[in-house]
């Protein structure tokens, strides 16, 4: 096994950047920073603490801030490559991440099942070791949580998971950076998710309550989330000083809910249980009728792509819908997550409150 170094929106148009910083976030004063991420891995939110997580939400704004706000241009990923393994396909973490890595002055390289079989035509092991000497980091999208884990096991360089069957993780550094702009803090909001017990909802199941956040989960009968990823929130909540409930009743996960959250109910891959899925997902789409039990200030998330059962027109086309903010922060985010995993850049910008 080789050894990893570790080396030592709102939707308005902003004025200046000092709007931005008054409207978005809640600034403190500068403080040195103490996280230090550079050489590790993104496999599982679970792997982190709270200040890391909030690490890399001040870094995205930070980005965000200095590169869309003020047009600086920051190549710290010139002279970098990164492998983009892509077992399922993908419009959001494909383009976010290319982009991304480009703007940064960094050299994307995508590979799909046509350019690689994980564990097909080569072991992991052999895999995770050519990568390593080519690129600078790898970025993979597959149906194993256990690729993910064998590949960082095996490689010399970060291995960030862009989706397992597992987990999400770089969604919800999207997700939880909307709710820092919109709401300027995250401690003490009450997120609602009314859906499937996926990958999205096991991401935030292992962060929410490291921010201060409660979680009111509302899944069908036999779509209950993980029961090991339940005990590890459970615990995390009770360490914490948060709430954590899990219900079969949409209404009543949505009763109080500063966030309704909801993502597809047929991922890719279960497309042969649609019908059925449809039928074990009736009532669990979201509504004005959903909203009217949430608290007065609600808004709506969605990873996208979104179909009309999960959500309907009203509310995904609403003020109260965030989602396009969400899906442009999945850029910012993944560019700090490259940053923070790939260099020792400290962000300028004042430390955020959360």
């Amino acid at each position: 096994m080789l050894i990893k170094f570790r080396p030592l929106l709102n939707n308005a148009v902003l004025r200046n950047g000092y709007d931005f910083i008054v409207r978005n976030f809640r600034c403190g004063q500068p403080l040195q920073n103490k996280v230090q991420l550079k050489g590790r891995d993104l496999l599982t939110l679970k792997d982190f603490t709270g200040e890391e997580i909030k690490y890399m939400l001040w870094l995205s704004a930070d980005l965000k801030f200095r590169i869309k706000q003020k047009g600086e241009y920051l190549p710290l990923m010139q002279g970098k490559s990164l492998g983009m393994i892509f077992e399922k396909r993908s419009t959001r973490t494909r383009l976010s991440t290319e982009t991304g890595f480009a703007l940064l002055g960094g050299h994307p390289c995508f590979l799909t099942t046509q350019d690689i079989h994980l564990g097909v035509n080569e072991n992991l092991t052999d895999t995770a070791r050519v990568l390593s000497s080519m690129t600078d980091a790898v970025l993979a999208r597959v149906y194993k949580q256990s690729d993910l884990d064998t590949l960082a096991q095996e490689a010399s360089i970060p291995i960030i998971n862009g989706l397992s069957d597992l987990y999400h993780p770089i969604q919800i550094l999207a997700d939880y950076l909307t709710l820092q702009e919109h709401y300027g803090s995250l401690k003490g909001l009450t997120l609602s998710w009314i859906g499937d017990g996926n990958n999205i909802l096991h991401s935030i199941m292992m962060s929410a309550a490291k921010f201060g956040m409660h979680l009111q989960a509302a899944t069908p009968k036999g779509y209950e989330p993980d029961p090991s990823i339940t005990k590890l929130a459970e615990q995390y909540a009770k360490e914490n000083g948060t709430k954590l409930s899990l219900t079969n009743d949409p209404l009543e996960a949505a009763r109080g809910g500063n966030v309704l959250i909801t993502d597809t109910w047929i991922s890719m891959g279960q497309e042969e249980e649609k019908q059925k899925r449809l039928q074990d997902f009736q009532g669990y789409q979201i509504t004005m009728k959903t909203a009217k039990v949430a608290a007065p200030d609600w808004t709506f998330l969605h990873c996208l792509p979104r179909k009309p059962e999960e959500v309907d027109d009203e509310v995904f086309y609403s003020q109260q819908s965030l989602v396009f903010p969400e899906a442009e922060n999945r850029k910012w985010t993944i560019m700090a997550v490259m940053v923070s995993l790939l260099t020792d850049y400290s962000p300028q910008l004042q430390k955020l409150k959360f």
